[in-house]
């Protein structure tokens, strides 16, 4: 496999590169403006930000992402980061609420309107947000898709560009901390996250027990460990956010409750 391996060219980490830089400059900058205006933005985001960039950085660029071209293993650190942690970092730092309070009030409303539309609300639903995000990774790894992605640098992007936001809208569909254009129900979101949770997990025993095209057994076992694993300390803290926005929500009423019995 290894000998095959196409590694994308400087251009593609030139653009990536660029990107991110963006990213961690503009934040930043919005939040620091917009605070003369409104409410001074917490602290705490600006770390989460740019935790989360650079956190997709080390998957993109760098030296875990060479590691990545060549070792199974590597990859799915990097699928780790990319999909999981990152896009949970940067939900939390509520980025489109730093946004709408950026635009002027008319473009803010036209955004909050496009929000709402029929294709996006369906994208936002936590079922959809799991199929296209869990049922993607069974795409990548149980077709030739894996391979594929290798020999060709628009593929490879467009692969991790999908990883990326499918694991973004997933986070954002089941926990709200920033600005949704539907709420769904705790109970719906919780039952979709143990589902997408264990078709993560029957995934990664897929993976174990029969490796990806031209990828070695011994490193499709540990890459499927790192998965299996890995991706329980992430799920964690999601469902934590999760149980904690619950209870936060239905506390008082049961707190009403005993005051008045």
């Amino acid at each position: 496999m290894h000998s095959h391996m196409h590694v994308p060219g400087g251009g593609y980490e030139t653009i990536v590169l660029i990107l991110l830089l963006i990213a961690l400059v503009v934040y930043p900058l919005a939040a620091v403006m917009t605070s003369r205006a409104y409410k001074s933005w917490p602290l705490h985001r600006y770390g989460l930000w740019v935790a989360g960039i650079l956190t997709a950085g080390l998957a993109l660029i760098g030296p875990l992402a060479a590691y990545a071209h060549t070792n199974f293993v590597g990859h799915m650190i990097g699928h780790l980061l990319l999909g999981m942690l990152a896009p949970l970092l940067l939900a939390l730092a509520a980025p489109m609420t730093l946004m709408l309070r950026t635009l002027r009030v008319e473009a803010a409303r036209r955004v909050t309107r496009l929000l709402k539309i029929r294709i996006f609300q369906f994208i936002m639903n936590p079922a959809t947000a799991a199929v296209l995000n869990i049922g993607g990774l069974y795409v990548l790894y149980m077709t030739n898709v894996y391979s594929l992605m290798h020999e060709s640098t628009s593929l490879y992007a467009l692969v991790h560009l999908h990883v990326f936001l499918a694991g973004y809208i997933f986070t954002i569909s089941i926990i709200y901390v920033d600005i949704t254009s539907h709420r769904y129900s705790y109970l719906y979101r919780a039952t979709m996250l143990v589902l997408a949770l264990a078709g993560h997990k029957i995934l990664a025993k897929l993976i174990y027990a029969n490796p990806p095209h031209r990828v070695p057994r011994v490193e499709a076992e540990a890459g499927a460990l790192w998965m299996y694993y890995g991706g329980d300390a992430v799920d964690l803290v999601l469902i934590i956010i999760l149980c904690y926005q619950w209870y936060k929500a239905t506390a008082p009423r049961h707190l009403a409750l005993d005051k008045n019995g």
